[in-house]
């Protein structure tokens, strides 16, 4: 039975919701009866919280339930309202907490049907974006101040958004949008912050529509998958490959590990000790310098054989400029295609957030030798570079699909567009 499943996780465009802390009082008081092992409160029955004043609908969710958080706050007490869970993590009803039932609330999830793993995310992912948000958010409030925006605003938002490695290309189009509407009418402060969150979500999406694939990448149940992991050394690709067997067991599916990765020394030994963690096989090669596409051939026999639905490749990393590894990544993926015509290939690129702008000539370099589907980004919570996701979408028309906030197991998650926007620009 899977814990939860991510990989199906729920999304839903964002609209208006109920007042964000009943919502998250609601949840608060399920997930504080679940941790207990007590059943869990009535959905029409308070929750055992402090009280507080009562809050007004607000008419946009994010807009107006931010400027409440910290009078919501000042009136809780969070001395009696404390619960572990079994990520080693303290929940609490605090700024957190508070900010992720917003996120939630506004995707349209209920109460009813969140899981803590959800609610510790979104705080990381938060907590992980601080980085990139240090002065961006608090310059670009203080320069839209509660005057109009004007044309030296935008120039002082476009210094901003490429300060966060966000890019050319798409700061422009965010530019554009924004002088568009200043053009037709008078824009505030805030309707300039939530056109300029539109089209960066717009500009994550993009990619997505014109592949036509779904938000959330999958494993298809019932058939082989097959995920090659690519990139430069570095990035995390080993670590970012454990982190996804392990999110792909807790979700219900069956895996398996080709340690594809011959060249680097301890590479094999690596990918074994991640495989432990999360109880998966791994197929390898204990030959020094063995060929990694006779590794990929006897891990795809290994998976028909076992009914695996999900099979992950690690590859050697590579520098984009040497032309025989690069040529040697190309042979693996001739195998996959000639071996498992059946099976869904995806080609995911590792990128260091911290790298920024180098990643876009990296992810251009393995595009042509890996046929890329989507990228996945890493070291975001060491990051002060992570609008780089936005220059990647918009650049290189990949959609993100996986991002890294953490070093922990669980610290590697779908991408989520609305929740990514909303954490690099969440007010600390």
């Amino acid at each position: 039975m899977a814990e939860f499943d991510w990989f199906n996780r729920e999304t839903t465009e964002a609209q208006s919701a109920e007042d964000a802390l009943a919502w998250a009082k609601e949840a608060y008081a399920r997930l504080k009866a679940q941790q207990q092992g007590a059943p869990e409160a009535p959905l029409d029955t308070p929750p055992e919280v402090p009280e507080v004043p009562e809050v007004p609908i607000a008419p946009s969710l994010l807009e107006q339930a931010a400027a409440k958080r910290d009078e919501r706050l000042a009136s809780v007490s969070l001395a009696a309202i404390e619960v572990k869970t079994e990520l080693t993590t303290e929940i609490q009803l605090d700024s957190d907490f508070l900010w992720s039932a917003e996120v939630l609330a506004a995707q349209g999830r209920p109460a009813a049907q969140v899981s803590i793993e959800e609610i510790d995310w979104l705080g990381k992912l938060r907590r992980g974006m601080e980085k990139t948000r240090q002065g961006f958010v608090t310059q670009l409030l203080e320069n839209l101040g509660d005057d109009p925006l004007s044309e030296q605003s935008l120039e002082q938002i476009e210094t901003l958004l490429l300060k966060a490695d966000v890019g050319i290309q798409s700061t422009d189009l965010a530019l554009d949008r924004l002088r568009l509407r200043m053009n037709e009418a008078v824009v505030d402060a805030a309707e300039a912050i939530s056109l300029l969150k539109q089209e960066l979500r717009e500009q994550l999406e993009s990619p997505l529509g014109k592949q036509g694939v779904a938000p959330l990448l999958a494993p298809i149940k019932g058939r082989l998958n097959i995920w090659l992991i690519v990139g430069v050394n570095g990035v995390g690709k080993t670590t970012t490959l454990g982190k996804l067997a392990n999110l792909a067991v807790r979700s219900g599916y069956s895996c398996l590990m080709a340690a594809g990765d011959t060249f680097r020394a301890a590479a094999v030994q690596q990918l074994q000790v991640w495989a432990e963690r999360s109880g998966v096989a791994v197929i390898a090669n204990p030959s020094a310098n063995a060929d990694p596409a006779a590794v990929v051939f006897d891990a795809i026999g290994a998976a028909r054989s076992k009914n695996v639905e999900l099979l992950l490749v690690d590859t050697a990393g590579r520098l984009q400029t040497k032309h025989n590894l690069m040529e040697e990544l190309a042979k693996v993926r001739r195998i996959i295609d000639r071996l498992a015509p059946e099976a869904q290939v995806e080609s995911l690129l590792v990128l260091d957030s911290s790298q920024g702008q180098n990643g876009l000539r990296q992810a251009m370099a393995f595009a042509a030798a890996a046929q890329l589907t989507g990228v996945i980004l890493t070291k975001l919570d060491g990051s002060a570079k992570g609008g780089v996701a936005l220059a990647v979408a918009a650049e290189t028309g990949l959609p993100i699909r996986f991002i890294g906030a953490g070093e922990g197991l669980r610290d590697l998650r779908p991408f989520n567009s609305f929740e990514f926007i909303e954490a690099l620009l969440a007010k600390n």
